[in-house]
């Protein structure tokens, strides 16, 4: 087990397979505190992969992954250009 306290980055092809396993433990008559024992995962953690990556397939779920970083460094590049061009209005109003 890892050690408490310390978090655990899982890939989405991870979660997936995991989310899959949990399945299956489930169908199979375990219950939901044993399930998550074995994930090493909080009922917390357990609950948003279920809501994030619920019914996805691996290469969905790498996709997704994709889209969101690619979103996030393109909302950066648009930050980074309003910045710049307020900078630049306020260099042409003088008020340096």
């Amino acid at each position: 087990m890892s050690k408490p306290g310390r978090k655990k980055r899982h890939s989405p092809e991870q979660i997936v397979k995991k989310l899959r396993d949990a399945d299956a433990m489930l169908n199979a008559g375990k219950d939901v505190a044993a399930v998550l024992q074995s994930m090493e995962i909080s009922e917390a953690t357990y609950h948003r992969w279920r809501n994030q990556y619920g019914g996805m397939k691996a290469e969905e779920a790498k996709r997704l992954k994709q889209l969101e970083d690619e979103n996030k460094r393109l909302k950066e590049i648009v930050a980074d250009q309003q910045l710049d061009i307020k900078m630049l209005k306020h260099l042409q109003e003088g008020n340096w």
